[in-house]
C-alpha cells in the first residue's frame, strides 16, 4: 500500500523523482526501475543500494523513477502488458513495489519473471514473507502507535484494540488516521477494525475467498466501529491524507497518537522530524497488519538480466543489513542471515507476528466501502 512523501533529506534523489519524457528504446545496461513507495525509500535506492549495485557491476545502472502513487504504477504496467502484445520496449525493467497480480492477466500473459527459478540467493528469503514465486520481498515493515510521551505516560497508553477505542472517546481530538487509500499506517488501522470485527482472524481474508457478498457481511460491522469513533477524532472527523501528514501533526503536538509506519516512524526520531520523545507501541491482542515490499522483474524489460542481478543483490548481507541500520526496516531473508551483532542490537524491533491483509479485490473494496460508508463527505480525489 501507499506510503508517500516522507520529507526527509533526498539527497542526490531529484534527478529520479520526476517523470521525465522518455525515449522510444532501452539503453543498453540501463535498469528502468520504478517505485511507488515514499521518498525515504527512493532516498535509501539513491544512495545506498544503487551506488553499491553500480560499483560492483561495472556498465550497469540503474534509472530511478517516481512513479507518483499506485495508479501511476499501475498504469505502467498497463504499458508494460500492452507491450507485450505489440513486442514492443515497454519501457520498464524492474518495480520496486511489484504486484504480480496488477494488472489483470498479467501473471497469466507471462509479464513478471519467476524470481525463485531466477535467484540464486531466493533461499535466505524469510519464509513467511514468501507469498509469490514472482516477487522478491527485501524490506518488511509494521504499522504500529506513536505517541508523545509528553502527554501520554508509557504505563496508560493502551495496549488492545478495546483499550485504544476507550483512550480515544476520552480523549476527543488527540487521534488521527489517514484516508486508507492514502498510505499504509492509515490503511491497516481501516484493516485492524475489520480484524476487530471478525474474530481477530487474520486467516478469515484470503485473496480467494473475496465476493462481493463476502465483503459486504465481513466489511459492514467494520464501517459501524470506524464511524464511532469518528466524532472523536482530530478536527472533530478529519482524516490526513497520508503518512507524512500524521507523522507532521504528531511532530506538532496537534494531536498525542497516530498509528504509523515502523521504519519511518524510527526514521523520523532519528532525523529529528519526531522528537525524541516519541514512543512506539504495539497492540497485543492483535497487531496492526505489516508485511514485506517486493520487488518484480518484467519478463520483457530490455534489460531483464541485468534487473534479475539487482533482484538478486538486494538480498545480500550487506543490503540486508542497511535496512536495518540506515532504513530502521526489517530484512526480508531470514534473521539467521544477519550478523549477530545487528540481531543483538535490534532485537527490539524484530516482530514476533504480522498479521497481513490480502490485496488484490479487497484492497478496492476496503477504499470504496470506507469512503461511502465512513467518508461519504470526503473527496477521494482531493
Amino acid at each position: 500500500m501507499k506510503r508517500r512523501a516522507f520529507m526527509i533529506s533526498v539527497g542526490g534523489a531529484a534527478a529520479g523523482m520526476v517523470l521525465l519524457p522518455r525515449v522510444s528504446f532501452a539503453e543498453a545496461g540501463r535498469i528502468d526501475w520504478y517505485t511507488s513507495s515514499d521518498t525515504n525509500i527512493l532516498d535509501f535506492w539513491t544512495n545506498i543500494i544503487a551506488p553499491k549495485f553500480q560499483a560492483a557491476n561495472p556498465g550497469i545502472t540503474i534509472n530511478l523513477v517516481d512513479a507518483g502513487d499506485g495508479a501511476g504504477q499501475d498504469a505502467i504496467a498497463q504499458r508494460a502488458l500492452a507491450a507485450m502484445q505489440t513486442s514492443t520496449d515497454p519501457q520498464a525493467d524492474y518495480f520496486e513495489t511489484g504486484d504480480p497480480l496488477s494488472p489483470k492477466g498479467a501473471l497469466e500473459a507471462g509479464l513478471y519473471v519467476n524470481l525463485k527459478e531466477s535467484l540464486a540467493n531466493w533461499g535466505l528469503v524469510n519464509p513467511l514473507a514468501i507469498e509469490t514465486d514472482f516477487a522478491v520481498p527485501y524490506r518488511g515493515s509494521q504499522v504500529l502507535l506513536a505517541y508523545d510521551t509528553t502527554k501520554l505516560a508509557a504505563a496508560d497508553v493502551p495496549k488492545t484494540w478495546a483499550d485504544l477505542v476507550t483512550w480515544i472517546k476520552a480523549n476527543p481530538g488527540q487521534f488521527i488516521y489517514n484516508r486508507p487509500d492514502k498510505g499504509g499506517s492509515g490503511g491497516n488501522f481501516v484493516r485492524r477494525a475489520i480484524h476487530e470485527a471478525n474474530g481477530r482472524d487474520p486467516n478469515a481474508f484470503t485473496l480467494d475467498n473475496f465476493s462481493a457478498e463476502f465483503a459486504e457481511k465481513t466489511l459492514t460491522p467494520a464501517w459501524e466501529i470506524l464511524n464511532d469513533l469518528a466524532p472523536s477524532l482530530f478536527d472533530n472527523g478529519a482524516y490526513t491524507s497520508g503518512n507524512t501528514q500524521s507523522i507532521q501533526l504528531l511532530g506538532q503536538s496537534a494531536v498525542t497518537m497516530i498509528p504509523a509506519w515502523s521504519d519511518q516512524a524510527l526514521q523520523a526520531i532519528s532525523t529529528g522530524v519526531l522528537p525524541e520523545t516519541t514512543g512506539l507501541v504495539q497492540l497485543t491482542d492483535l497487531a496492526f497488519s505489516g508485511g514485506f515490499s517486493r520487488g518484480v522483474v518484467l519478463a520483457n524489460g530490455a534489460n531483464k538480466d541485468a534487473a534479475i542481478k539487482l533482484a538478486d543483490f538486494v538480498l545480500t548481507e550487506e543490503i540486508q543489513s542497511a535496512i536495518l541500520t540506515d532504513l530502521g526496516g526489517f530484512p526480508g531473508v531470514s534473521w539467521d542471515h544477519i550478523s549477530d551483532e545487528l540481531r543483538a542490537k535490534y532485537q527490539d524491533i524484530v516482530p514476533t507476528t504480522i498479521p497481513t491483509f490480502p490485496g488484490g479485490d479487497w484492497g478496492s473494496a476496503i477504499s470504496d466501502g470506507w469512503y461511502r460508508n465512513v467518508a461519504p463527505t470526503v473527496d477521494r480525489n482531493a
